[in-house]
């Protein structure tokens, strides 16, 4: 089954899953179901303002990861990175807002994104020279960078006005423009222009070429291409962690203009979701993105309107992870360990 066949399995198992769970927990499903539709695309303004302002993050999170992946790098701390990039933002929008918008803005993101490439140096360091997994090393710095945000909030980035811990608002010109009549800020254009440039590195780069290569077998890329895996892997780690940052810096500047403890837990393994379920293809990742923002903003949406717990929503997600997981991820997935193990069991059981 082709990898489009599956992302379409996925999301209709998910909402199976969720008509199951609501008809057993005594909700009208056709009812949570209505709100939850109404409440991602019941309107352009709704679509605009709720669906495609959460999908941003969504999908540059996918699209970091998507880099990794390909490689065949097991990227799992991209949420760590975005927080990176969402410190490194609000210090600039609150240090550099006497600058002109476009330096400001431009500052912003670069320093974002520097930050969250930054932030996976070490990982790439402890691979490259002891050989550590980077899904362990990538994955514990999540944990220090969730320490490091609520340090930096009741402490040197402090608004001491506030009674929850936050940083002051960023400056005027450190925000990414709206469009006219919504909350869609600029970031979903960064987020098209960076998905279109990875479609082009990917298909048209002799780089694009080796990420695919050393992803599909390193040891023939090696031998048959003499392409140096390691530092293709390194490479591509460096390129994922820097759109992860890029993510919270246009989450600082485009939607909270500033700094919070908690700034969308988790939205770091939705993007590794959304990376598989869009068949590690940037446009898939832009439509599985949409997806996920869509069912972000749904989820208040149903609640609201038919009671039922915003939790509910979490039911599709991990069904579309789980099933996105299994059918494709790198290397094939459970489709390969399934070939791969029945090779293991069949001496055995001739002997």
């Amino acid at each position: 089954m082709s990898a489009l066949r599956w992302s379409v399995a996925a999301v209709a198992l998910g909402i199976a899953a969720l008509v199951v769970g609501l008809e057993a927990a005594g909700f009208d499903a056709n009812v949570a179901l209505g709100s939850l539709w109404l409440g991602a695309f019941g309107s352009w303004e709704v679509f605009t303002s709720n669906t495609l302002v959460r999908a941003v993050p969504h999908i540059l999170l996918g699209l970091g990861i998507t880099v990794a992946f390909r490689s065949g790098v097991l990227n799992m701390g991209a949420e760590g990175q975005f927080y990176a990039g969402a410190i490194a933002a609000a210090w600039v929008g609150l240090h550099l807002g006497g600058l002109p918008w476009f330096a400001t803005v431009g500052t912003l993101v670069l320093a974002a994104s520097a930050a969250g490439l930054l932030w996976v140096v070490l990982p790439v360091w402890l691979k490259l020279r002891f050989g550590v997994l980077e899904v362990i090393s990538t994955l514990l710095l999540n944990f220090v960078a969730v320490s490091l945000v609520s340090l930096m909030v009741q402490g040197p980035l402090r608004d001491h006005e506030r009674v929850y811990p936050q940083s002051a608002a960023i400056a005027e010109a450190a925000r990414l423009p709206l469009l006219p009549g919504s909350r869609l800020h600029a970031g979903f254009a960064i987020a098209i222009s960076v998905a279109l440039i990875l479609g082009f590195i990917f298909g048209k780069t002799l780089w694009g070429f080796r990420l695919r290569a050393v992803g599909l077998g390193p040891r023939a890329a090696e031998v048959s291409g003499r392409v140096d895996s390691r530092r293709v892997g390194a490479v591509a780690l460096l390129i994922s962690a820097a759109v992860a940052g890029l993510a919270g810096g246009v989450e600082v500047s485009g939607v909270s203009y500033a700094l919070f403890q908690n700034l969308l837990p988790g939205h770091g393994f939705t993007g590794i979701a959304a990376a598989l379920l869009g068949g590690l293809h940037p446009i898939g990742v832009l439509v599985a993105g949409v997806l996920f923002g869509a069912l972000d903003a749904g989820a208040g949406a149903m609640q609201r309107e038919a009671g039922v717990p915003v939790v509910a929503v979490y039911v599709v997600e991990a069904v579309i992870i789980i099933v996105a997981l299994l059918a494709t991820a790198p290397r094939g997935g459970w489709i390969a360990l399934r070939g791969v193990a029945r090779k293991r069991v069949a001496p055995k059981a001739v002997g």
